[in-house]
């Protein structure tokens, strides 16, 4: 492939590294998991985010082999990775919320050490993969926190399967195609299989390699992701109609303009009146808008997971004068 043609197709695929986030990663702690855990056969490993080796294991869900851990103890919270992510991705921070609640991370279809299958890969059918995994687990209502895509289906669970979902934080995610800006839309329309090969020069993909169970997978998770991001959506009228607590963060420099979270946050019950002096009349949901922050690296914000762990701790007391 000729020097103009590979700049070209590289300036086309910038949405592959807004949608995963991994190129604003460095990798190590992901890569250090993966690392140790080609290195011995044993099920679990030290995980580079934890300091106890968590329980894994593979959930028959929908057709899928879906890949989990399980770290702490406590309230089970599933943390949700964004695209062409794995669960590996958000480092270190998963200790703060493993300091709270029993964390399950989860590697979504096709993703990490999750084979993919065939199935269109969107949110909807992840949702569902999500309310079976916790059926597997024998837990009946969980937290979900998810980003980017992973906040997708962490909305989709609240949608599809209320009655498993406590409380909700949804980072860094749009609920409808046309919140993002024209240029990332414009990027969308571009991604493609034909991406695959150069690709395989960047940290996703060595990262990807390291883990999945079908490496050779590459060039088809990216034509599925390809696919989707193409398609129309708009949850809005659902999402009226979701009852869990949410928290909804973005950044302040994020794929699209603050105003969308703030739109996201009217849905669910905010923004409506005053919250009274002593805070009576605040809604359920709550709205984080992280300064200094962008989608490439919110994911690994400790104030992401600060305000998160602060909303799932909140019994609903408000401080007053």
């Amino acid at each position: 492939m000729n020097t103009g043609i590979r700049t070209a197709i590289r300036n086309r695929l910038s949405l592959i590294t807004i949608i995963s986030a991994i190129a604003a990663f460095a990798l190590q702690p992901a890569m250090a998991v993966a690392q140790q855990n080609v290195a011995s056969a044993k099920p679990a490993k030290q995980s580079a985010a934890t300091t106890k080796a968590p329980i894994t294991g593979y959930a028959p869900v929908n057709g899928l082999k879906l890949y989990y851990e399980i770290h702490g103890q406590g309230e089970p919270l599933v943390l949700l990775h964004g695209g062409l992510g794995s669960s590996g991705m958000f480092g270190d921070n998963i200790n703060t919320l493993t300091k709270i609640r029993k964390v399950i991370t989860v590697d979504l279809q096709g993703h990490g050490r999750t084979a993919d299958i065939d199935r269109e890969l969107n949110v909807e059918y992840m949702a569902d993969d999500i309310a079976a995994l916790l059926k597997h687990l024998k837990i009946e209502k969980a937290d979900i926190m998810g980003y980017s895509m992973g906040g997708g289906v962490a909305l989709q669970t609240a949608i599809r399967h209320p009655e498993v979902v406590r409380k909700l934080v949804v980072a860094s995610t749009p609920f409808k195609r046309s919140a993002f800006y024209p240029e990332i839309l414009a990027q969308q329309a571009q991604v493609g299989p034909e991406a695959a090969e150069m690709m395989k020069q960047t940290p996703m993909y060595q990262s990807y390699a390291t883990i999945a169970p079908r490496p050779q997978d590459w060039a088809r998770l990216l034509t599925k992701i390809g696919e989707v991001m193409k398609k129309d959506y708009d949850w809005s009228e659902n999402i009226k109609k979701v009852k869990a607590p949410t928290l909804v963060i973005a950044a302040d420099a994020d794929l699209f303009p603050p105003s969308h979270a703030v739109e996201l946050f009217g849905l669910l019950g905010g923004g409506q009146r005053d919250a009274g002096w002593d805070g009576s009349q605040r809604p359920a949901s709550q709205l984080a808008i992280l300064p200094n922050a962008t989608h490439y690296n919110i994911f690994l914000s400790p104030s992401l997971f600060t305000n998160a762990v602060a909303f799932l701790n909140n019994s609903g007391q408000q401080a007053r004068w």
